[in-house]
C-alpha cells in the first residue's frame, strides 16, 4: 500500500484498486473503500471507470463482492518515444540483478515484455538509445537468500498480517525476538527496510531486513494498521532513518570553498537551506531530529566543514577528532 493512501491521486488510487481486486479474495464495497482509503460510492465510480477502460472486475451477489482475475491484463498504451526509453534505462537498471535494488528482478521482467509488445524499428531506435544512457547506483547490501522474507513481508502488509522474527540488533549488538505488525517496506540508500509495530518494544521500530535471522508468518492472525500512519511524520526531521531526540535542532555548518559547490548543488535534506558568503564557502543549515547520522556525514568532509551550531554537536565532532587522534598514536 502507498506510504500515505489519504493522498493518493485517482490514477494512483485505480492502480492499488485493482491491485487488491488481484489479490484473490472477494471484495465488497466497504472493504475496497477502506483500503484505498476512499468512500463506497467513490470505489462504485472507480469500477465503472475500470469497466470503461476494458478491466472488468467480477461481480458475484452471493458474497456481493468484487474480484479480478490474477492473469488481468492492462490495456495497451501509445506511448511516446521517451517514455519506453526511460522504463527501459531505469527498469534493467533498477532490475539488474547485481547492481540494482534487491528483489526488483521482476523490473528487467517487465522491461523485455515491453520490448517484445513494441515495433521492430522502434525495438531498434531504442536499444541504440538506452545504450547511450547510464544510470549508477550507490554500493548496496546484496541481500543474498532473502527473497522469499521480502515477498512475504509484502503480502503480510497487504493482508495485515503479524510476524514473529529474531532479529540480529546492532545496538546493542544481541539477537532480539518480537512480534512485528510490519506497515511499510522502505529502500534507502543502501538495504531494504521494514517498519511496524514491534511488540517487544510496545513501539515503531525500523528493522534491516538484511539482519532478520529467523522469520515465521502468522497468518492465522491479523492487525489494524494505523489510519493515519505516513512514513513522512514517522521519520519526521531525521537526517536519514534515525529519528532521536533532541528533536527540531538546528545545525549550521561552514563549507570551505572547496567543497562549497559539491554540497550546494545537492539536496541532502528536506529542511536544508544555504548560504554563499563572500570568501566562497557556503554557511549549511538544516533541522533535525537527532545529531548521530548527521555527525557521521559531516565527518566524511574532514577539515573542510566546521560546525558553527550547536554547541553539542561541536562537542560531538571534537570527541570523534580526539579519539582519530589516539587511533593515529598523534
Amino acid at each position: 500500500m502507498p506510504a500515505n493512501v489519504s493522498q493518493l491521486s485517482a490514477a494512483q488510487r485505480l492502480l492499488l484498486l485493482v491491485q487488491e481486486l488481484q489479490s484473490g479474495r472477494w471484495l465488497n464495497a466497504p472493504e475496497l473503500a477502506r483500503l484505498c482509503a476512499c468512500s463506497p460510492r467513490t470505489i462504485f465510480r472507480d469500477i465503472e471507470t475500470l469497466q470503461a477502460s476494458g478491466i472488468r472486475p467480477q461481480y458475484d451477489p452471493a458474497r456481493r463482492g468484487y474480484r479480478l482475475p490474477s492473469r488481468q491484463q492492462l490495456p495497451p498504451a501509445e506511448f511516446t518515444l521517451p517514455e519506453p526509453l526511460a522504463l527501459i534505462v531505469l527498469g534493467k537498471r533498477l532490475g539488474d540483478d547485481d547492481q540494482g535494488i534487491p528483489f526488483q528482478s521482476a523490473a528487467r521482467q517487465a522491461i523485455h515484455k515491453l520490448i517484445n509488445l513494441l515495433p521492430p524499428g522502434l525495438v531498434d531506435h531504442l536499444g541504440d538509445s538506452a545504450q547511450a544512457v547510464e544510470i549508477h547506483l550507490d554500493p548496496r547490501n546484496p541481500q543474498p537468500g532473502l527473497q522469499d522474507h521480502y515477498e512475504q513481508l509484502v503480502d503480510c502488509i497487504r493482508l495485515n498480517q503479524p510476524v514473529r522474527m529474531g532479529y540480529a540488533s546492532l545496538s546493542p549488538p544481541e539477537r532480539v525476538d518480537t512480534k512485528l505488525s510490519p506497515y511499510r517496506l522502505l529502500f534507502s540508500r543502501r538495504s531494504w527496510y521494514v517498519i511496524g509495530r514491534s511488540s517487544l518494544h510496545r513501539a515503531i521500530r525500523t528493522f534491516n531486513v538484511a539482519r532478520i535471522q529467523t522469520f515465521e508468518r502468522l497468518t492465522d492472525e491479523t492487525f489494524s494498521p494505523p489510519k493515519r500512519f505516513s512514513l513522512d511524520t514517522y521519520l519526521g526531521n531525521a537526517w536519514h532513518l534515525i529519528r532521536e531526540k533532541p528533536y527540531n535542532q538546528r545545525v549550521r555548518l561552514r563549507f570551505k570553498p572547496l567543497v562549497a559547490d559539491n554540497v550546494a548543488e545537492v539536496r541532502w535534506h528536506k529542511s536544508q537551506e544555504t548560504t554563499r558568503n563572500a570568501d566562497g564557502s557556503i554557511d549549511f543549515v538544516v533541522t533535525v531530529d537527532g545529531l548521530r547520522e548527521i555527525s557521521w556525514w559531516i565527518l566524511g568532509y574532514g577539515d573542510q566543514v566546521e560546525v558553527l551550531e550547536p554547541a553539542s554537536l561541536r562537542e560531538i565532532l571534537i570527541a570523534k577528532a580526539r579519539s582519530l587522534a589516539a587511533l593515529y598514536d598523534v
